[in-house]
Order: C-alpha cells, then sequence, then structure tokens
C-alpha cells in the first residue's frame, strides 16, 4: 500500500472531516513493520491486513509482539521500518496518538479505567464530552441525538438497567463493557480490545462474547485474547503470531491443525 519507510517522528495533523476509505475491503494495513526495542526485535517484517467489518482474533504467546502491534497502530510506538494504514487514505504514522483515536481507531486495555464515583449514564456522557472536545462537565444539556446514542449503547452494552448505578458498584465485567461502551460513543471504525475476559465469570465471559461478535459488521474489532475457549467461541479468523511474525492464518480449526503453530503455541494438546 504503501512504500517501507524509517520513520522518526510523527505530525499532528488535523483530523476534522478526515474519512477512512475502505472500499477495497481493507480497514487496517500492516505493511513489512519491525520494531526493535535496545537489539531486541518485538516486530519482525510483520504485515497483517484487517477486513472492514471483520472481527479477527490475535494470539500468541508472551513476547509474541501482540502488544506491541497494538502500541504500533495506535501511535504509542513508531516502528523502525514499515508502512501502516487506515484504509487508502489515511498514514498512521504521520499522526500522533490522538490524531489516530480521532480518525476512528480506538483501542481497549486489559484493565477498565471508569470513573468509579460517577453513575453508568455519567461515564458515557463524560466519554461523549471528551470527543466533542470541550471540558468535561455534568451540568452541559445533551441534545436528543446525544441521549438517544447513549441509551443506544447502554442496550449494546447491556446495562441499560443499571444506568443510574455508580460504576464502582459494577462488576469486573460489567466495569469492562461499560469502558467497551465508552469507546464506542466516538463511533470508530476500528476497535482494538485487549485480553477482554481475563477474571470474569463464566457468565460475563459468555456476554463478552455475544457483543464482541455483535460489535462487527459495522465496525472492525481485533481481539487479543489468551483464553483459547474464548477464541474458539468468537473465532472468524484467527492471527497467530510468533517472534514478532505471522505463523499463520486463517479459520479456528485451520490454526489448530497447523504443524508449526501446535509445535510453537497450542502444544501436542
Amino acid at each position: 500500500m504503501m512504500n517501507a519507510i524509517n520513520h522518526v517522528g510523527a505530525s499532528s495533523p488535523n483530523t476534522q472531516g478526515l474519512k477512512v476509505n475502505a472500499s477495497h475491503g481493507i480497514i487496517l494495513y500492516v505493511e513489512a513493520v519491525s520494531v526493535s526495542f535496545d537489539g531486541f526485535k518485538a516486530l519482525n517484517d510483520l504485515s497483517l491486513y484487517i477486513n472492514d467489518g471483520e472481527l479477527r482474533c490475535l494470539i500468541g504467546a508472551n513476547g509474541a509482539g501482540k502488544t506491541t502491534l497494538m502500541d504500533v497502530i495506535t501511535g504509542k510506538t513508531r516502528p523502525d521500518y514499515g508502512a501502516v494504514s487506515f484504509g487508502q487514505s489515511i498514514d498512521l504514522l504521520e499522526m500522533d496518538e490522538s490524531s489516530i483515536a480521532q480518525a476512528g481507531i480506538a483501542r481497549k486495555f486489559q484493565k477498565p479505567t471508569v470513573f468509579e464515583q460517577h453513575t453508568v449514564f455519567e461515564n458515557l456522557e463524560l466519554a461523549m464530552s471528551r470527543q466533542k472536545g470541550v471540558i468535561s462537565t455534568l451540568f452541559a444539556r445533551l441534545n436528543s441525538s446525544e441521549r438517544d446514542l447513549i441509551a443506544e449503547t447502554l442496550k449494546t452494552i447491556g446495562l441499560h438497567n443499571h444506568h443510574r448505578m455508580p460504576a464502582g458498584r459494577l462488576s469486573h465485567g460489567q466495569k469492562q463493557w461499560l469502558e467497551i461502551g465508552m469507546l464506542l460513543i466516538a463511533q470508530p471504525r476500528l476497535l482494538l480490545v485487549d485480553e477482554p475476559v481475563a477474571g470474569m465469570t463464566a457468565q460475563e465471559t459468555e456476554k463478552t462474547a455475544e457483543l464482541l461478535t455483535s460489535l462487527a459488521g459495522e465496525r472492525s474489532v481485533v481481539v487479543v485474547e489468551h483464553d483459547m475457549a474464548f477464541v474458539r467461541s468468537i473465532a472468524r479468523k484467527v492471527t497467530v503470531l510468533h517472534q514478532g511474525s505471522v505463523l499463520a492464518e486463517g479459520s479456528m480449526s485451520e490454526v489448530q491443525s497447523n504443524p508449526d503453530v501446535i509445535e510453537v503455541y497450542l502444544g501436542e494438546s
């Protein structure tokens, strides 16, 4: 898609009116990306393509490069070489973290970060205030479309019956769903989710699978996860990383039967 580069820094372009072009069916291009830390190659000539509207699972042992890849996509880490673009028109390596988020890429980290003293509804309202680029305030009057968006988001994340509850009283799984909702308020085209079911009960894990599956289609969802039972429950396409490169890619059954994957990650069992 783009020529390989040796990228040193990034500018902060005005993302106002910036629209992703996924007319070729691909929303994210990661091409020949390499990242080194003190001589250790965290990513090694890695290429990855995410289709518009798909749900993709990334798996791999610790140190395989999953977190570094997420960091590169979101602008936290700059690659030594390679190209990363959002659709055909947006060069992510020319943008800072804030600009990338405004362009339509949202990232959820493993540990939920919510405002525990505020209600579920207020958390979503505060997330909306951040997106509008104004000082967050609970006293700003929402218009009808904003209220409709919050109501729709509450239904999507399954917390519409808890909208008046302080976030601090939610279960761990519910806090995870609330934070996903806070990201959805910005209506991203690409959602990156890191180990969403760590520490969840079996019931919460099942509901999280339903939630993430429902989000794909309107947007693309990339899930990094170690829980293989969870991955099996949601996986449509799986990418296996190993030593900073793509080791295998395909359906869960294809990946599970791949001899290289069996040897280095899944084990003989």
